[in-house]
């Protein structure tokens, strides 16, 4: 059983449907009356496609996704200057660049692939789960509800029910009961993100010869950055443009966490930025929003249904299962959240020990050191791997199975 519909929960379904077929029955709750999606356009690099076609979908994928060209790479400016900007440096694509789609494209081709065995709930937002004797799970529904499950996956998002109940009832030697909320409430990275897609057509009668039309572009300045791609086969870009205050990270945030905005908020945060932006930003109202990892998620969920839907799991064994997926996926997890935040600060110019935007006599050397740090912390996202991983999670698997006691005392 899965909580979620979105992107993390849909691979997860498609991915023991397709290596476990109709021997195992995956149920699937969603919150909400429909498979939806929040923000707008996603990048997925050449780990999460290979995933893609590893499930058989890559031809339907192709068809709804633009992938930028490799001569041009990703473009970035410093673009902090309302007198306008100029171009820092090209990162090309090598070996493998990005595929871009507009998130709803990705999820239409997701929801097509469900197997059968898979039977979707929708409004069923979860609240809380109880642990029976016999090791299944009674799962509560806001509407009153219950079902049971013999294993749960929460992909339920930022405010996950799962994780939640998870740290809620966890033995208090294993976690101290006064860092309960630290673990299972988000907290807010400081960060404002404001995403939105914006009709091609308009911006070229705006601006025919903006950047962003064309080309993957990362527009950096003190305390802020926009990333923006061409997405449904060009006709529409994707913008997110991020606003960050380092001095609010790990606060409450107060308020919701998606909601609309006026573009007077966007224009005025980005006043002093190139003309190029501010044309950009005005071709479209937009929605702040605190967005996951689409390519982690697919990541996450090909390695843990490809362990569950393996001929040697069985119920007794989840929990050998569970530890491999763990053992394999929590490092690199924890390590791309790392190094998304270590960038994301070097995109604002304000990484401690790096150029921070300001001429200091030795800007354009400042700069080139910037730039081969921010090259150094994207190789990663060019290259396979994750394919690999679930080749390392099934060994362990097989390994930690072959040493388990067995009933007759044996090894």
């Amino acid at each position: 059983m899965c909580s979620g519909a979105g992107i993390g929960g849909l691979v997860l379904a498609i991915t023991i449907g397709k290596f476990a077929g109709c021997n195992i029955h995956i149920d699937l709750y969603e919150a909400y009356d429909a498979v939806t999606t929040a923000g707008a356009g996603v990048s997925l690099w050449r780990r999460a496609t290979e995933i893609i076609e590893e499930l058989g979908m890559y031809e339907e994928f192709s068809r709804v996704s633009t992938k930028p060209s490799s001569s041009h790479g990703l473009l970035f400016r410093k673009s902090n200057s309302p007198e306008g900007g100029f171009e820092w440096f090209r990162y090309i694509f090598e070996p493998y660049g990005p595929s871009q789609m507009h998130r709803q494209h990705l999820v239409d081709v997701l929801k097509k692939n469900v197997p059968s065995s898979c039977t979707m709930h929708f409004s069923k937002r979860l609240t809380k789960y109880d642990m029976q004797s016999q090791g299944s799970l009674v799962l509560h529904f806001a509407d009153d509800s219950t079902a049971t499950a013999d294993v749960l996956v929460g992909a339920d998002g930022l405010h996950s029910a799962v994780r939640k109940t998870l740290f809620e009832s966890i033995d208090p030697g294993i976690v101290d009961p006064s860092r309960i909320r630290h673990y299972s409430d988000p907290s807010w990275t400081g960060t404002l993100v404001y995403r939105t897609v914006v009709p091609a057509e308009k911006l070229s009668k705006v601006d025919p010869n903006n950047a962003a039309l064309k080309d993957f572009l990362i527009f950096c300045g003190k305390g802020k950055h926009i990333v923006s791609f061409p997405v449904s086969q060009g006709t529409q870009i994707n913008v997110v443009a991020f606003v960050s205050d380092e001095q609010k990270a790990g606060t409450h945030f107060e308020g919701h966490w998606v909601s609309d905005v006026t573009l007077e908020e966007v224009e005025e945060a980005y006043q002093d930025f190139e003309p190029d932006v501010r044309r950009l930003l005005k071709s479209h109202a937009m929605k702040p929003h605190l967005g996951a990892g689409a390519g982690q998620a697919i990541e996450d969920a090909f390695v843990l249904g490809r362990l569950l839907a393996h001929p040697l799991t069985t119920f007794d064994n989840v929990p050998a299962a569970l530890k491999a997926y763990q053992d394999v996926r929590l490092p690199f997890a924890q390590f791309v959240a790392r190094e998304s935040e270590r960038i994301g600060y070097m995109y604002n110019f304000c990484s401690p020990g790096y150029y921070d935007g300001t001429d200091q006599g030795n800007e354009r050397e400042e700069r080139e050191i910037l730039k081969g740090k921010i090259i150094d912390l994207r190789d990663w996202a060019a290259e396979g791997g994750a394919v690999a991983e679930w080749v390392k999670a099934e060994r362990q698997l097989q390994e930690g199975l072959c040493h388990e006691p067995h009933e007759n005392g044996g090894s």
